[in-house]
């Protein structure tokens, strides 16, 4: 069935699923290889699978180029790591929530405006809702490691923008996600080394259909289909997913004031994606497998 018959919209709901499924399933890999393990291997298992899906567009790299696809590659691996280290920790909703804080201001500041800045402020409620430190459990470590890779996830977009500049579709990240494995191999191969059997190197290799392979694939359809603020305000339902499949899958069940500030960090994310669009640039150049 041709794609163009689904919806867009759906298009971009399967994606956020696919994300967050492959986070909440992450978990009981992490139990065996460890989250930075866990994310080298995901990272190394979707650089193989984007090799095969597509050629890398190295004859349009230029010498400028390669720093930001160097910075590229790094954002993607400080993000996987940083995220599957903190839901080791902290709830996977919780944990998406606050990591999403780093593309949302990203959005916000791109607004130029200084009420779009109330949405970040809106979401970091939420953010307070939903770790509830008033109980006076809460993993500081985890809470870090998630803003780490809030962090990460906002470079990610900046520097995403810059490539988009240059580049279109898979090809790229057939360059950057080679590189995040590259260097997640620092704290990867030594909590996995000696733990690589045949149904760990399965789980990591359906890790990463379901992220980076599959959701990034729906995206590029989505976005032919429709505009980057259409598209950024749906994406801001990502946290949402995550304390779903949270649910589901880990049986982290939020509380009724948790549920609230997920609410929150949503509407916030979508009130700052809508404000913080970007025309795309008119030259940039098609790689081979261009979407």
């Amino acid at each position: 069935m041709s794609t163009d018959r689904v919806p867009p919209w759906a298009i971009t709901v399967a994606a956020m699923f696919s994300v967050q499924l492959s986070s909440s399933l992450a978990v009981s890999l992490i139990d065996r290889v460890g989250s930075g393990g866990t994310a080298w291997l995901r990272l190394c298992m979707g650089a193989l699978l984007l090799l095969v899906l597509a050629r890398p567009p190295l004859r349009l790299v230029r010498r400028q180029d390669v720093p930001v696809l160097l910075g590229l590659g790094l954002a993607t691996g400080l993000m996987t790591v940083g995220l599957l280290a903190a839901i080791d920790r902290i709830p996977l909703g919780t944990a998406v929530a606050i990591e999403f804080l780093g593309p949302l201001t990203v959005a916000a500041v791109r607004s130029h405006s200084r009420q779009a800045l109330a949405w970040p402020a809106l979401a970091l409620v939420g953010v307070v809702l939903l770790t509830e430190p008033w109980h006076g459990h809460v993993d500081v470590v985890g809470v870090v490691l998630a803003i780490g890779a809030g962090v990460a996830w906002a470079t990610y977009i900046v520097l995403t923008q810059h490539v988009g500049d240059r580049f279109h579709g898979l090809g790229t990240l057939s360059i950057t996600v080679p590189i995040a494995a590259v260097l997640a191999t620092v704290v990867g191969l030594p909590q996995a080394g000696g733990r690589l059997t045949p149904g760990v190197l399965a789980a990591a290799l359906g890790l990463a259909v379901l992220m980076p392979v599959l959701p990034l694939t729906l995206e590029l359809l989505a976005l032919r289909r429709m505009s980057p603020a259409a598209f950024g305000t749906l994406m801001a339902l990502e946290p949402a997913f995550g304390v779903l499949l949270g649910a589901i899958v880990l049986g982290q069940l939020p509380t009724a004031v948790q549920v609230v500030g997920i609410v929150l960090v949503v509407v916030a994310g979508a009130a700052a994606q809508r404000t913080g669009t970007r025309e795309p640039a008119k030259d940039a150049p098609l790689d081979p497998l261009g979407a």
